[in-house]
């Protein structure tokens, strides 16, 4: 079996010293020693190297990706020339993976890392893609034996995805269920069938609709199946800021729970919200003598409506920026009212 792995070898002292001998490798520009040409990893004598971390809690690592908008997770290229865009074999507690790398060797501090921190162990050689290929063949091929065996057992459980590890050493089963399962005696019956060691992991909605895909409401493919890493918390308070309708069906994804979008532009919302006054509040106009009651506000402009009551009795509405504004006297909030307002939408949340 050909191995396609790149060994980058050190610099000698002679090359080191000879700056015409590292221009003729360099194809960066550079010295022909820096890691940005791939020929070493380090050289010290080219800016290139002289801007890398010196501190020893910088790590060099590549990110490594193994399903399309999956989590990335942090190897070390271990001296190998590693660049985004190709396929490599790494170790995980799962057993031998098969992965994509989707960012290039890079400086962390080693805070960001999972500790340990394990190697690359190779290149992927045409030999490993073939396999891959393969293995995405038997993963349908299990996926319909799986359904059958589910069927024979009776149970109550929709069967999402499977996976296999790169030495199939391992079959991992996805499904969804309204509750527990017993499942024994059907990971029994799998594991006389593929003659392998067998895990069933039980899956929420929203990892369902990564895995699955489609459209979301706005039409265009799912963010979860796109391009989203990993799922970040969102909250029906994102929706109420942003002053969205809170009907469910107008809020949430295909997973019936809250769209991944709603935390988007959550922080802008946040830090605008700051700068105005809130719905019922009394506010004066800086500059005049108008008063009047916030109406409603706009958070994406920084501006709110206030109804202001003029001198001959009668009221004109106004849209002004917050800063314009200052609060004579706070709206008295009907706490209880909104608590159960928000109760009733706090499952779309899970």
């Amino acid at each position: 079996m050909m191995n396609n792995e790149r060994i980058i070898p050190e610099p000698t002292n002679e090359d080191l010293n000879s700056t015409s001998s590292l221009e003729k490798n360099c194809s960066c520009g550079s010295c022909g020693a820096c890691g940005s040409c791939s020929v070493c990893d380090s050289c010290g004598s080219c800016n290139s190297c002289k801007s890398k971390p010196t501190s020893t809690e910088m790590i060099k690592v590549v990110g490594v990706r193994f399903k399309p908008a999956g989590k990335i997770y942090f190897f070390d290229p271990d001296k190998k020339w590693i660049k985004k865009g190709d396929s490599v074999i790494v170790e995980t507690i799962r057993g031998i993976e098969f992965g994509e790398v989707v960012s290039g060797p890079k400086f962390i501090n080693d805070d960001e890392i999972v500790t340990p921190l394990r190697k690359v162990l190779r290149i992927a050689t045409n030999e490993d893609k073939l396999k891959n290929e393969e293995n995405r063949v038997k993963e349908k091929e299990a996926f319909e034996t799986c359904l059958k065996k589910i069927e024979e057992h009776n149970l109550s459980m929709k069967l999402v995805d499977i996976e296999y590890t790169f030495d199939n050493n391992k079959v991992i089963f996805y499904f969804t269920s309204e509750g527990r399962v017993d499942f024994r005696e059907l990971v029994k019956d799998l594991a006389s069938v593929f003659r392998t060691r067998i895990e069933l992991r039980q899956i929420g909605v929203r990892d369902e609709a990564k895995m699955l895909g489609g459209l979301g409401p706005c039409g265009r493919p799912m963010c979860c199946s796109s391009h989203l890493g990993e799922f970040y918390p969102v909250s029906i308070k994102m929706a109420k800021e942003q002053k969205l309708s809170l009907n469910p069906s107008k809020i949430s994804g295909i997973c019936s729970r809250l769209m991944c979008c709603l935390n988007y532009e959550h922080k802008v919302y946040e830090e605008n919200m700051k700068e105005l006054p809130e719905v019922g509040d009394k506010v004066g106009e800086k500059g005049t003598k108008r008063k009047g009651i916030v109406i409603d506000i706009n958070p994406l402009f920084k501006t709110a409506r206030v109804r202001f009551q003029k001198e001959d009795g009668t009221e004109e509405m106004d849209e002004l920026e917050g800063s314009k504004l200052f609060v004579i006297e706070a709206a008295v909030k009907n706490l209880q009212a909104e608590e159960v307002d928000l109760a009733m939408l706090k499952e779309l949340e899970d």
